[in-house]
């Protein structure tokens, strides 16, 4: 009698180990999901941001996710090639996936004043006597990224809507090369390199909150209307059941929510910066069309 039940517990253990194991192949045969995130300041701090993301979604898809991260100018290649499934970008590189390949916007980021949106400022030191967009014409000016919405794009078309051509109109324009553009335009400013800057509200209002800079020595020459910031997107080539699986997973992560990565418990949204996730539409995304028609930049040059 003892015998028949230490066969059956054994037989009973060896089915479960089966069933784990068949389903743990199962999974792991499965071609790996690859969501591409667009590098914010550097390759490292993206990484700590946004792999605890990727592994949530392994967990709850039961299948492997692969972190894909690439400079802003090179996400569109691995789009085109359709070598990616998912992105995680700002809204400028959405519009163009949108406009060119038929992504879908699935959620936005609720992080600071603006909730999922943010504002491009124009700054200048407290002491340069610049207050106006007018105040601008002879001066040099230190932008963000090219394809930044906020840090370039937002302050282009304030000025050209103030009859301030940059091209023409400014002594000279930089973008800063390497990491970190945004605070490396900011301190260019502070510092006295340049006599304006390009500057997103979410670095500035962060960098105060940090300790790095002092607001009440800047001047805050203009600001832009909030519009939507970053966006995961899915491309048009995913199964529509995998990407609402993927909108809710996302939608549906709390504060408490946390994903091991490389043998360390991470809270997901601590780690990403943000509150939470929200939905989006692509309606929302028209005012950064807008601009980008304006300022008569990719993809819309010819408009």
């Amino acid at each position: 009698m003892i015998k028949s039940r230490v066969v059956i517990v054994s037989l009973l253990f060896l089915g479960c180990t089966l069933a784990i194991g068949c389903k743990k192949q199962a999974a792991s045969s499965q071609k790996p999901l690859r969501i591409c995130y667009m590098i914010c300041n550097s390759l490292s701090e993206s990484k700590a941001r946004f792999e605890p993301i990727s592994a949530y979604l392994s967990e709850h898809l039961g299948r492997p996710v692969e972190s894909v991260y690439m400079n802003t100018q090179d996400v569109e290649t691995l789009v085109q090639k359709k070598e990616v499934d998912f992105t995680h970008t700002n809204s400028i590189l959405y519009v163009i996936f949108k406009e060119k390949y038929q992504a879908t916007p699935l959620v936005g980021e609720i992080r600071g004043r603006y909730g999922n949106k943010d504002a491009g400022t124009i700054i200048a030191h407290r002491r340069s006597g610049i207050k106006t967009i007018q105040d601008l014409k002879g001066k040099s000016m230190i932008f963000g990224p090219s394809l930044a919405p906020m840090g370039f794009l937002a302050q282009y078309d304030l000025m050209l809507k103030a009859g301030i051509n940059p091209d023409e109109d400014l002594s000279f324009y930089h973008i800063p090369a390497g990491s970190w553009k945004h605070e490396k335009a900011i301190y260019g400013v502070l510092f006295g390199a340049y006599d304006a800057g390009a500057a997103p509200r979410l670095d500035l209002d962060q960098m105060a909150e940090e300790g790095k800079i002092n607001l009440d020595d800047f001047t805050i020459v203009a600001e832009s209307e909030p519009v939507p910031y970053c966006t995961f997107a899915a491309m048009s080539h995913v199964d529509p059941q995998l990407v609402q699986k993927v909108k809710s997973l996302l939608l549906g992560i709390t504060q408490e929510d946390s994903a091991l990565v490389e043998g360390e418990v991470l809270k997901i949204l601590k780690s990403a910066w943000i509150e939470r996730f929200v939905e989006v539409k692509d309606s929302d995304y028209d005012s950064i069309r807008q601009m980008l028609k304006r300022c008569r930049m990719y993809p819309y040059e010819e408009y």
